[in-house]
């Protein structure tokens, strides 16, 4: 496996062998409805290994439910998932985790007033062989995995209320890489963070896809985006729009997208991306 400071593009290739370019997660027809309201309409996309693909749209346009139904906290009404070729189905989010799917919500869901530690086993401490919380074990641990993401984080020690930031998104991504996580979905990785912060966490990202590690980022951001992604997959009103990669259109085309549900015009010379029927 690559280390996270190591330079290099992701492994995801285009083309190729077929056999070794299998998705990490396909969606294929994903639909999800509340009673009248059809939040995601047969949705499909997908994510390869060393890949990220951000999931935009306005609010409301069904990214946050269709990532609910990876992350299994919804079921789907209809349509497949399957992980590296294979039919899933969860029927919770810890079925989710063990498939090795982790979710980095907005908010982190860390809890403020422990420490590195208590946050990357909260749930799933770490035992001594007599039953009580192994406090130095989950110390060292945490450790070693926060510095192999971060070698600059060394204060584990302190409270997460007391870290930045970028330092908290570390905790969190500690978490999820700890528990052998081969897919991330980060929702708004940068909101509220300054720039050099900023910065701290697309390198965090940039570090784990050459590590193998799919995401999906759900972003606001276009700077993000055109940053660290790969490809791109706008929705509108629960519908796919397209998917496209990102050296192939302009913040104008995706804004386009967004806005209008409408697939840029082909460029010459540029390579088509993946698009939903209009």
């Amino acid at each position: 496996m690559t280390a996270l400071g190591d330079a290099g593009g992701g492994p995801y290739r285009e083309g190729g062998d077929p056999s070794a370019n299998v998705p990490l997660v396909e969606m294929t027809g994903i639909s999800k409805s509340f009673g009248a309201l059809r939040a995601v309409d047969e949705m499909s996309c997908d994510l390869h290994e060393g890949e990220v693909v951000a999931l935009l749209g306005h609010n409301g346009a069904g990214k946050t439910t269709l990532i609910k139904v990876l992350a299994g906290v919804y079921a789907p009404d209809g349509g497949e998932m399957k992980l590296r070729g294979r039919p899933v189905r969860f029927s919770s989010p810890r079925d989710a985790r063990a498939a090795g799917i982790e979710t980095i919500y907005q908010h982190l869901a860390l809890a403020d007033n422990i420490d590195a530690a208590g946050n990357l086993f909260l749930g799933r401490e770490l035992r001594t062989r007599w039953g009580t919380l192994d406090t130095h074990r989950m110390a060292h641990e945490a450790g070693k995995i926060v510095r192999r993401i971060n070698p600059n984080f060394t204060q584990t020690h302190l409270p997460v209320r007391a870290l930045s930031g970028g330092q908290r998104q570390t905790v969190a991504i500690a978490r999820a890489l700890y528990f052998n996580a081969k897919i991330l979905i980060m929702d708004e990785p940068t909101a509220a963070l300054g720039p050099a912060e900023t910065r701290m966490v697309k390198d965090l990202i940039r570090g784990l896809k050459r590590e193998g590690i799919g995401i999906f980022i759900i972003s606001h951001e276009m700077r993000d985006v055109f940053d660290v992604c790969d490809r791109l997959a706008v929705m509108k009103n629960g519908k796919l729009v397209g998917i496209q990669r990102v050296t192939d259109v302009t913040e104008e085309d995706v804004l386009g997208m967004i806005i209008a549900g409408k697939n840029p015009a082909p460029r010459t010379g540029a390579g088509a991306g993946t698009r939903a029927p209009e």
